[in-house]
């Protein structure tokens, strides 16, 4: 069944396996005073009616059988992937206008707005202007053009609006006119953005903004967008959401820092731009815990620590507390960013994390490990000499009891009795932890001292 509004007659076409029955209601332009007007189809039995007010029409087909609609309902047209199905039906360009109270044989009166799963160039808000008298007129037209040429631009129309238009032919032999057709101008960008009604921060990352719809705006608006900029900051904002579903007049803004002044702005567009409000709605984000807490870092000394810490990178509010666990022990807790840990042994590893708070909560730094200075080895013992003959002596000796850091070489010294033990000269030099060495090419007859470092 296809029900088609077109050049003042009211169209009903209805198929019934290979039945097909039309009725046709003249209706003129009686229809375009600017006022709701009452359209019934109905089918009862072999009769098919259609009416509008107080004008009825039908036609009597006694082959029509018993009429049962199981597919959607299409308005304003049908897709295009199941136009081919229907070539049979004169499909003309969409729907122009507003509808209201749709109503079934069974059932309540629907909403359109809440029941429609898909909607392509639809305002589902009411009608776009209630001053449609003077959008149809017949006999008294506006002359927009006269003359020879096959096209003519229009200008000084209204945004937004549907006009009709027909084409008179004339010659000699008199002259003959085109049917009504159709066309609307299109929407302008929109003018006097509101400022958001409200905005309440969800978290530290995000908040909740709510708004008022545009008054005056001609056309259908396509998209809301929500803005957020940094008070005092450039005229660039910090994040922006794009929301598509019109319908909703709230809407969730993330990406944002804790502890921060934003002020928020609206845009709303139409296909022919945006606008965004001329003033924003401030809003304080709280507080959260602490990000990117770095870990703490240390001057070392033999027997403490002085161990010191920057902020963290994102503190995300006001840091109320540190706390400074070594060993998985607390051993500070404060204000401050430096702290010195006494009474340490020499050249030992201990680990240490850094806890930062805010009002929101406390974030962990990732654990360091943190040695202490090195010392000289305590105690060398002297190494053991063996003379092999009388050029060559091969020394030998044993690691420091308390290496005190990491052991890094060896060196030799050697002084004769030629220059009365007073001048010590390097004989071995090495990084290699060996703990012998041979000393050769020396003075047959000659005293030695060796010592080791």
């Amino acid at each position: 069944i296809q029900i088609e509004l077109k050049s003042g007659i009211l169209t009903i076409f209805l198929k019934a396996d290979i039945v097909f029955t039309q009725v046709d209601l003249w209706l003129g332009l009686s229809y375009c005073d600017g006022k709701w007007n009452k359209v019934t189809v109905n089918k009862e039995g072999s009769i098919v009616s259609a009416s509008m007010n107080e004008l009825r029409e039908q036609t009597l087909e006694p082959r029509i059988q018993q009429l049962k609609v199981n597919s959607p309902v299409y308005i304003g047209g049908i897709p295009p992937e199941i136009q081919n199905f229907y070539k049979d039906l004169g499909l003309e360009q969409g729907f122009g206008g507003c509808m209201k109270d749709v109503k079934f044989t069974q059932g309540a009166v629907v909403n359109l707005a809440s029941v429609s799963s898909s909607a392509v160039r639809v305002n589902l808000d009411g009608c776009l202007s209630t001053d449609s008298a003077v959008n149809c007129r017949g006999n008294d037209s506006i002359l927009v053009y006269r003359g020879k040429e096959q096209s003519v631009y229009e200008s000084g129309l209204q945004p937004f609006t549907e006009y009709l238009y027909r084409v008179v032919a004339s010659n000699e032999g008199g002259s003959v006119s085109s049917v009504w057709t159709r066309a609307r101008t299109r929407e302008p960008v929109p003018q006097n953005v509101p400022t958001p009604s409200r905005v309440h921060s969800i978290n530290g990352y995000s908040i909740e903004v709510t708004w008022d719809k545009p008054a005056g705006v001609i056309g259908v608006i396509e998209k809301y967008i929500l803005k957020a900029y940094e008070e005092d900051g450039p005229n660039i904002p910090i994040t922006s959401a794009e929301l598509a579903d019109t319908s909703m007049l709230t809407g969730i803004l993330t990406g944002l820092h804790p502890f921060t002044n934003y002020a928020v702005t609206l845009t709303a567009c139409t296909l022919a731009g945006c606008t965004e409000s001329s003033h924003a709605l401030n809003i304080s984000t709280p507080q959260e815990a602490p990000e990117d807490v770095q870990s703490p870092t240390a001057l070392s000394f033999p027997t403490f620590l002085l161990t010191n810490w920057s902020p963290p990178r994102k503190p995300n509010g006001i840091i109320t507390e540190y706390t400074l666990y070594m060993n998985g022990v607390q051993i500070y807790s404060g204000n401050g960013t430096k702290y010195v840990v006494k009474d340490l042994a020499v050249f030992t590893p201990h680990q240490f994390l850094l806890t930062a708070c805010t009002l929101a909560g406390c974030t962990n730094s990732s654990q360091v490990t943190l040695f202490t200075a090195q010392l000289p080895p305590s105690h060398v013992d002297a190494p053991v000499l063996t003379v092999l003959d009388s050029r060559t002596i091969y020394v030998q000796w044993k690691e420091p009891v308390e290496v005190n850091g990491i052991l890094d070489r060896y060196v030799i010294y050697i002084a004769n009795n030629e220059q009365n033990f007073t001048k010590w000269n390097v004989i071995y030099n090495s990084t290699e932890h060996f703990l012998e060495f041979t000393i050769q090419q020396l003075f047959p007859g000659t005293e030695y001292l060796i010592k080791l470092a």
